[in-house]
């Protein structure tokens, strides 16, 4: 043969094998044609694999040319099956090993856990984890590579012929296929970020991590879906009993719980970078509960994770994500000392859990390098910055290129290229615009200005009948330093024109110094919350409500001009020092008064109050993003709340009518429960000083709407009760399905269990009392007043319905003992 030709023909040849990919895919079943869940499925001659679901179902993909396919199950013959490079829904037939059934047997269905080698290995992975990585150094540093994307899946033919895409034919040139899953799938955002991470392991412990780069594909006002995603995929420990993402806690397969959650095999042992480790398989003793089947390769000395992959549970309790996969590898940073390396999150959102239902991969990607231990830093590494440096975001492609510790594959690059492409498609243009009105409630009408907020323009109340309001704001980007706001509204039962205006200028971005001023013209419900917070455009959903009970019309017009100053000199520690002037009359005195008497002994009507307040929050592990006047926060209600205000009234200034002070103090913690759940608890106390009316008092919270909302009295009537000093708590707990599961005619609707209480205590002095000339018999709960409820959450994954109890205070006249109330929310 020609040797030019045969040197073609090797090219050719060498060529095919450093693209060739192995795929397969099938269903593993018995000799009654039963399938059969959580078996082991590798490469052989590997220790790449994959685990069947509880369908028998698998996918397994490699980029190595392998031949033959090794199917194993306790209890059954292994079987070894030929491979070609495409081996797509194989039909595999494992018969049971009768030689040694009555060996095998313990371990069928749910395992033994006496005398199981597995668990006698989890022991000793219990007693040494806490000695593994970065934990045995007082300090350490490491960098951090993080990448995000998202790709749509299940592509065909048909999804792709969609008159939507008109004009965006081209994006279909980058569909690929999942090695996790097989299914085909076409990548549309991807988002990578560099960090610096400093720890101390001293008492008392300190981690920060510090934003050095960060790289989006083309869109560039996302931080905010970037900042929501991340909270998807906060940072978990295989070690720790459960592993919190989506707000639930699943069981670790390490836990020491693990032999009461999930069955253990061990099905191998090899060397792994040259150190020898068990293969340990794992998968749940019952459904419905947030679980995981997978395996593990641990060493065996150290007992330290080298290698895990973790698929969670199709039936797990939990919306919107039909697939989650887990994968992480260790290094070996000497003989007895472990690292993690890599960690892959992959999540598949879908509306519902249909194997051929369309969806969006949510893809995390973490690799680590370069750590450095026992190295001292003074205190300031470990302080977060409240402002970022905009040079983070706008690093070059060189940058990127020589300091991405794990390289773009081609359709990653792609990616980019793509999505730069899309900018210039006008139908692009006009979904991303549709799709931001949604998320935000404004519409971008030109640059620089938004309308909206979009769900605020019709409203309704018994005294303006039908209410329309039009408003807006300054808007040319999230970094904005400055912004203007504002709205008019009319009521076509009342015939009034009501208006707002506010303007906010950040004048000092690193602490976050901000200056504020603004004025409001409107009707309000007052008394819907016990701890005030004089927020200009705020309007209470009380006033708004189309559907409520009872008399509606114990409204209030306020005419509200505030200023004020705030500061962050640390993270999520904010400093607020303004003041306020208001005037405050009923706005239907035929049907409520508000009046007082002053201290001449002559009835008023109108109320002038100037005063000055100071207030201090403090929310820990909040995440914030964006770096302009506004930020949103990306996960809200995850962490603790403490406020605390202080107020004092001013009399005499702008004809100001009295001098009091008022002390109010507000704690909100929400707790994850392991498998229990998450209670949410929230407590508040305050009290007024000197003698004010009724619109300067307290008044217990109530709601005469058909919805549920936290912090207030669902069965309490507004004004019901006005106190001076008072105390309430909140407690409600959601059991996220954990009873419900084990109802089997109840299990696949996936509902979830709420109950909660409230409570609250307070007093009115008689000087409060002698001086009111209102509508409103003043009455405190000096005894506890208390109501609870029991609600079913999850209804169609949006809707809860609660069944309310009055408690106490049942003998009060017209009083309402009980109720049925819905509400509606996003829920995982």
């Amino acid at each position: 043969m020609d040797k030019k030709l045969l040197f073609i023909i090797t090219i050719f040849f060498t060529l095919l094998n450093l693209n060739a990919q192995v795929k397969v895919s099938g269903v593993i079943i018995d000799e009654q044609n039963e399938p059969i869940p959580f078996s082991n499925v590798i490469f052989k001659g590997s220790t790449k694999g994959t685990i069947s679901d509880e369908n028998g179902h698998f996918y397994l993909q490699s980029n190595k040319i392998y031949t033959e396919l090794e199917v194993s199950f306790v209890g059954f013959e292994t079987k070894i099956i030929p491979l070609k490079k495409q081996n797509f829904n194989l039909k595999i037939i494992l018969l049971e090993d009768r030689d040694e059934l009555k060996e095998v047997m313990i371990y069928s269905g749910k395992i033994k856990k006496k005398g199981n080698p597995a668990i006698a290995i989890l022991k000793k992975i219990w007693a040494k984890k806490h000695k593994n990585g970065i934990y045995l150094y007082n300090q350490y540093e490491y960098d951090k590579y993080e990448k995000l994307e998202f790709d749509l899946n299940n592509i065909d033919e048909k999804f792709e012929s969609k008159k939507i895409f008109k004009g965006m034919e081209f994006v279909f040139e980058h569909v690929d296929t999942s090695a996790i899953t097989g299914k085909a799938y076409l990548p549309i955002f991807i988002n990578e970020s560099m960090y610096k991470t400093y720890g101390s392991n001293l008492v008392p412990k300190k981690k920060i991590e510090k934003l050095i780069a960060n790289k989006n594909s083309g869109f560039s006002d996302n931080q905010g879906l970037i900042s929501f995603v991340k909270q998807l995929y906060v940072d978990y420990d295989i070690y720790k009993n459960y592993i919190k993402f989506f707000d639930k806690s699943f069981a670790s397969p390490l836990s020491k719980l693990g032999p009461e959650i999930y069955n253990y095999v061990l099905t191998d042992s090899s060397f792994i970078d040259n150190k020898w480790c068990y293969n340990i398989l794992f998968y749940p003793r019952r459904k419905n509960e947030l679980t995981f089947k997978g395996d593990f390769w641990v060493n065996d000395t150290t007992f330290s994770i080298k290698e895990i992959q973790m698929y969670a549970t199709k039936s797990a309790n939990i919306n919107w994500v039909k697939e989650i996969y887990i994968e992480q590898e260790f290094k070996v940073l000497n003989d007895s000392v472990f690292l993690l390396k890599r960690d892959h999150f992959m999540s598949d959102f879908s509306i519902n859990r249909k194997d051929k239902s369309k969806g969006v991969y949510g893809k995390r990607t973490t690799l680590y390098n370069n750590h450095v231990f026992n190295v001292k830093r003074p205190d300031e590494y470990y302080k977060a910055d409240v402002a970022q440096n905009e040079k983070i975001y706008h690093k070059s492609n060189d940058y990127w290129l020589q300091n991405r510790q794990e390289k773009l594959s081609k359709d990653e690059v792609g990616i980019y290229k793509m999505l730069d492409t899309l900018q210039t498609v006008k139908r692009f243009k006009e979904l991303i615009d549709v799709a931001e009105i949604l998320s935000s409630g404004y519409w971008n009408f030109t640059r620089g200005f938004d309308y909206g907020p979009i769900y605020s323009t019709v409203g309704f109340n018994d005294l303006e009948g039908l209410r329309l309001r039009i408003g807006g704001r300054t808007y040319f980007s999230q970094s904005d330093k400055w912004r203007l706001k504002g709205f008019l509204a009319y009521g076509f039962e009342d015939k009034k024109f009501k208006y707002g205006i506010e303007g906010k200028w950040m004048v000092e971005p690193r602490r976050r110094i901000i200056l504020s001023v603004g004025n409001r013209r409107d009707i309000e419900q007052l008394g819907v919350s016990l701890t005030t917070a004089n927020d200009v455009l705020d309007r209470s959903f009380a006033t708004t409500s189309i559907f409520t009970r009872g008399d509606n019309t114990k409204l209030s017009n306020i005419n509200l001009t505030n200023a004020k100053v705030t500061l962050e000199p640390v993270k999520n520690l904010h400093f607020r020092l303004s003041t306020t002037y208001k005037t405050i009359k009923s706005a239907s005195p035929e049907l409520f008064n508000i009046d007082y008497i002053d201290e001449n002994g002559n009835i008023q009507s109108n109320l002038n109050q100037i005063d000055v307040n100071f207030a201090v929050q403090y929310t820990p592990k909040r995440v914030p993003w964006g770096l302009g006047v506004d930020r949103g926060v990306s996960n809200y209600g995850r962490f603790p709340t403490f406020f605390f205000s202080y107020t004092k009234g001013i009399k005499g200034i702008i004809e100001s009518d009295f001098d009091y002070h008022k002390l109010q103090f507000f704690y909100q913690q929400p707790i994850q429960i392991g498998f229990f759940g998450r209670l949410t608890s929230t407590f508040e106390i305050g009290k007024t000083i000197n003698t004010v009316p009724l619109s300067l008092l307290n008044i217990v919270p109530g709601n005469q709407t058909y919805f549920t909302s936290r912090k207030i009295f669902d069965l309490l009537d507004y004004y019901e009760f006005v106190t001076d000093q008072y105390a309430s708590l909140h407690l409600e707990h959601n059991f996220n399905g954990r009873i419900f599961s084990k109802i089997p005619f109840l299990r696949k609707l996936q509902w979830r269990e709420i109950i909660g209480i409230r409570g609250v205590i307070g007093s009115i002095s008689d000087e409060n009392i002698a001086i009111n000339a209102s509508d409103i018999i003043y009455t405190a709960p000096e005894t506890v007043y208390w109501e609870y409820h029991v609600g079913i959450g999850n209804i169609f994954k949006l809707l809860r319905i609660d069944f309310e109890y009055r408690g106490s205070y049942l003998d009060v006249p017209n009083a309402t003992k009980f109720a049925v109330k819905g509400g509606i929310g996003f829920y995982f």
